[in-house]
């Protein structure tokens, strides 16, 4: 069981095809986490702006997403660090709230929670390029899913690092 408090969050579209990456590894992480109380597991479905909410109390999060257009081949894993994805918010007082990408959604998680704004938090991006109207992953999308399903739950089975302040001898 992880000593730091994690959210992990699955995003995509269940009835596009490998769009629905995100909530499958969510499906097989519950299979598999269900008695741990320090991990929260979220299907976000395609509903970014929840993240906002999602993200408090949680100092570590781990988001799951498809990514069109990679010119990589079908399952290929990204794992990327989120404050290189995150997007400069909008002082628009008019965003359209259903318009919003988790990637701007953490950018306004960031200026809204400040000081409780997670600082680990990382993204696992699976190539695709089916977004048909259709349900079920390809073997090649449902592959990568569960591969990060094994990597999540290796990581989380990891005692937690704590970073080490340093010290002045006297």
């Amino acid at each position: 069981m992880p000593a730091v408090k994690t959210a992990i969050l699955g995003f995509g579209n269940p009835v596009r095809s490998d769009d629905a990456v995100g909530p499958y590894v969510i499906e097989q992480l519950q299979k598999r986490l269900a008695d741990q109380p320090d991990v929260s597991l979220f299907d976000m479905g395609t509903s970014a702006f929840e993240v906002l909410f999602k993200l408090q109390g949680h100092p570590r999060i781990w988001l799951v997403d498809a990514v069109l257009n990679t010119g990589e081949p079908v399952g290929t894993l990204y794992k990327v660090p989120a404050d290189e994805l995150a997007r400069a918010p909008q002082d628009d007082p008019l965003v359209f709230l259903h318009s919003l990408k988790w990637d701007q959604a953490l950018s306004y998680a960031k200026k809204i929670l400040r000081d409780e704004y997670p600082t680990d938090i990382e993204v696992y991006l699976i190539a695709i390029d089916n977004t048909r109207l259709a349900m079920g992953l390809s073997p090649e999308a449902r592959q990568a899913a569960d591969r990060v399903v094994d990597l999540l739950t290796e990581a989380l089975a990891q005692p937690a690092v704590t970073p080490i302040e340093p010290s002045i001898a006297p």
